[in-house]
């Protein structure tokens, strides 16, 4: 029994404590103001980096080949044959062998007549404006502001401490009195 009384004690006692700190704690804050004396900036440099487009406007010149007409049709006849009379030469491999050659001389032949004919390939230049474009990267020095540092008179007592805004003429303080010993 005695074990059963002694925690009834300890848990009183810690339930009282408990609630005057609870009591304390609920007091409401007080408040004031105090002057502002000075609020400096405090500055920090960074290097920023930045992506610059540069485009511009160049002339790029290519040349296109105009064939004649009539020279395809007439390579191709003369290729065919070429091949077919090739393939009355030789047996076996040697027979493949003519009919290739059949196909390439016929072609070549069949090709220069018909270029006499219609006339040589022609090659025609032309102009045309393509954008090129380039990226660099620029740096340059910024100033950040990172807080105020700022000192401010209560009481006749100078304090000083750093915000992270300027505060303006006076600053809200907050007034803790408790008693001493």
């Amino acid at each position: 029994m005695k074990n059963r009384e002694l925690i009834a004690i300890v848990a009183s006692a810690t339930v009282l404590c408990g609630m005057s700190t609870t009591a304390a704690a609920a007091k409401p804050a007080v408040y004031d103001y105090a002057k502002v004396v000075s609020s400096q900036p405090i500055v920090r440099y960074v290097t920023v980096t930045t992506p610059v487009r540069e485009c511009w406007q160049e002339t790029e010149y290519y040349t296109e080949r105009r064939g004649t007409p009539g020279v395809g049709g007439s390579t191709l006849v003369g290729a065919v044959l070429g091949g077919v009379i090739g393939h009355q030469f030789g047996s076996g491999r040697g027979n493949d062998a003519a009919t290739v050659a059949g196909t390439l001389i016929g072609a070549a032949i069949a090709n220069d007549k018909a270029s006499k004919r219609y006339g040589p390939t022609r090659y025609v230049q032309h102009a045309r404006p393509v954008e090129r474009c380039s990226s660099t990267l620029r740096e340059h020095q910024e100033e950040r502001i990172d807080g105020y540092r700022v000192t401010y008179q209560y009481k006749g007592q100078r304090y000083m401490t750093e915000m992270p805004y300027d505060p303006g003429k006076k600053l809200r303080v907050r007034v803790d009195v408790r008693p001493a010993g």
